[in-house]
Formats: structure tokens, C-alpha cells, sequence
């Protein structure tokens, strides 16, 4: 025997999860017990759009209401995220999905959507992208990329593969600091990432290992081939052009190494690192191979 509708609204009264149901006009005009407690306003005051116009963060209204309309519009299910201010005056990320429904005859009635609060999600994967991710280019910090290369290291040990590390900073950043002031100097360091992403593989290990000092990871890689890339690197650093200084011109110091008999990661990098500055005595703008040069 089927449920009755006051068995229904009881049910939607009571769920945990956000309810909201629209009309073929495509406003609201139903919000559950629920979403009521948790904006602190009335139905009245929700009725129509007064919940998007009210609730939903300036930021992240076009978004929504493009992706509200669009799939409305094709009476297609969807789901958006956005941020909707609590009752306290918080804004909490929501997790919304919504879906077509219909009348007895068939017809198109409406929408229907269902809410879920994930901010504490959204907060862990922010708060592990801090732990992980250098705060200006978005890439790994040295600490993470330490941890990653750990790991590769030990598997190349075991596995008897090759695996190579590249080292490059920028050619005198201290005098572009200097000379076009820690804005332009930040926005090179985030076009150098830009740059080197485009050149690199998905699963090399990417990080900014401090200042205008970058690290790159390359499982797999041999000696040759790590050279290969870091030519690559070089010259897609150089065709980097900054808007506001179109004049500037930027190149980059670059020293590669393979494993052969380290007896830890540290001393790939240290081997690394040397064959950087070695570069940097030659005056910059080119590649040197630790294995080749001081083998």
C-alpha cells in the first residue's frame, strides 16, 4: 500500500537534507523545515527567488543561476555547488542536486532539489591543499615534493629504473624585483609554472622548492631524456611574456641529475642543486648535467 501524501510531507519535513521544490515558472514555492531552520527565515521570505536573491554569496550567483536555468529549461537533472549564508550569517557550501518532476497526466510540473551541507568536506581538501601546494603558483611545496620523491626514490632503487631530477631558478630575479617591483616578480613566478606545466608530463612531480627555485621530479627518466626536458623547459621559460612588462625578458639557470649510486634522495638533490650553480657560473640561460660534467 502506497504512502499517503501527509506520510510524504512528513518525511520531507523531517530529512536532514535541504528541501526545495520550484514550479514551471521555475521559482521556488516550497522550502522544508529543514532549509527554513537553517536560513532563519520564513516561507514567505524564501518564496520565489527571495532565497537566491538573500542566500546564495554574491560570488556564486551567475554561476548558479546559469546552471539552474539551462538545465531547467531542458527539464535535465543537475548539480551545482554554491555557498548559502546560515542563519547565523555563515555562508556554507552546498552540495545541490535537482531533478524534473511530473503530474499524474504526465506534464511537466516543476523542480524539485535536495540539499546537503559539505563544508567541513570543502574545509579538508582546502586544508590539505595548504599542507601540500605552494600559496602562489598552485604547485607542490618542498615539503610534499620531499615526501613524493621519498617514495620514488626507494621504488627506483628497488625496481632498478632511472629517475632524474631537474633543478632551475630564475636568471637575476632579484634585480626584476628591484627593478619592476614583488608584483611583476610574483606574476613571473606563476607564468614560469604555467610555462613548465605545458612541457612536463601529468605524473612528473612539479614543485616550487623556494623563492624563484623550482623543482622537478622525473620518474622513469634517464639521463639523456632528463636533458631533453630540461632544454624544453628552457626554452618555454623564455618565450614567457609578462602583459604589463612586455620588454621583460626572463631565462632560467637549469641542472639535472640521474641516480646512479646515491644512498639517498638528499644527495640527488644536493647533486642537483651543484650542477644549478654551475650553470649560474657559466652565466645562466643554459643546462647543466651533473652526470656528465662531473662524473
Amino acid at each position: 500500500m502506497g504512502l499517503k501524501l501527509e506520510q510524504y510531507k512528513r518525511i520531507v519535513e523531517n530529512t536532514p537534507n535541504l528541501i526545495w521544490v520550484s514550479g514551471v515558472d521555475a521559482k521556488c514555492y516550497y522550502f522544508n523545515q529543514t532549509w527554513l531552520d537553517f536560513r532563519g527565515r520564513s516561507l514567505g521570505e524564501e518564496y520565489g527567488n527571495g532565497w537566491f536573491e538573500d542566500g546564495v554569496h554574491p560570488d556564486d550567483k551567475e554561476e548558479c543561476m546559469k546552471i539552474y536555468l539551462e538545465n531547467f529549461n531542458q527539464k535535465k537533472r543537475f548539480n551545482m555547488v554554491y555557498r548559502l549564508q546560515r542563519h547565523d550569517g555563515e555562508y556554507r557550501w552546498i552540495d545541490d542536486t535537482g531533478a524534473p518532476f511530473y503530474d499524474e497526466a504526465g506534464n511537466f510540473a516543476g523542480f524539485v532539489g535536495s540539499c546537503v551541507d559539505i563544508t567541513e568536506r570543502i574545509r579538508g581538501q582546502q586544508y590539505k591543499e595548504r599542507a601540500t601546494q605552494d600559496g602562489l603558483t598552485g604547485i607542490f611545496n618542498r615539503q610534499y615534493f620531499f615526501d613524493l620523491m621519498q617514495e620514488e626514490y626507494f621504488k627506483s632503487v628497488e625496481n632498478k629504473t632511472p629517475l632524474s631530477v631537474i633543478m632551475f631558478d630564475v636568471d637575476k630575479f632579484k634585480s626584476i624585483n628591484d627593478n619592476y617591483g614583488h608584483l611583476i616578480g610574483d606574476q613571473v613566478l606563476k607564468s614560469i609554472t604555467e610555462a613548465v606545466n605545458k612541457v612536463i608530463r601529468d605524473f612528473d612531480l612539479f614543485a616550487r622548492y623556494g623563492g624563484d627555485e623550482f623543482v622537478v621530479g622525473l620518474p622513469g627518466t634517464s639521463t639523456m631524456a632528463a636533458s631533453k626536458v630540461a632544454v624544453r623547459i628552457l626554452e618555454s621559460i623564455e618565450k614567457v611574456k609578462i602583459k604589463k612588462e612586455p620588454e621583460l625578458a626572463i631565462s632560467c639557470s637549469i641542472g639535472t641529475v640521474t641516480l646512479n649510486k646515491e644512498n639517498n634522495f638528499e644527495e640527488l638533490i644536493d647533486k642537483a642543486d651543484k650542477a644549478l650553480y654551475s650553470c649560474k657560473n657559466d652565466g645562466g640561460n643554459c643546462v647543466v648535467n651533473f652526470n656528465h660534467k662531473f662524473a
